[in-house]
């Protein structure tokens, strides 16, 4: 059976961010810039999820939202 991945995902809102790169520096596996310099993210599991939650936090615009999957729930 194939692994299900993280038990959360990362939303990017891309008319909100400015390509601050904050999310870059403190989770360099997981976030990069696109062509339009807007964070996209390139492995949802690139860093440990303390790094990721503090990528999230540092994000000077809040484009940036760490989404619990708990029990499959849509929206959670």
């Amino acid at each position: 059976m194939p692994d299900p991945g993280p038990a959360w995902s990362i939303e990017v809102d891309r008319e909100v961010c400015m390509g601050s790169g904050m999310c870059i520096v403190y989770a360099p596996g997981t976030f990069a810039h696109d062509d339009e310099t807007k964070a996209v993210v390139v492995d949802p599991a690139g860093d440990p999820l303390d790094a990721i939650r503090n990528a999230v936090q540092a994000c000077p615009t809040s484009a940036l939202r760490l989404v619990m999957d708990e029990n499959d729930d849509e929206g959670a």
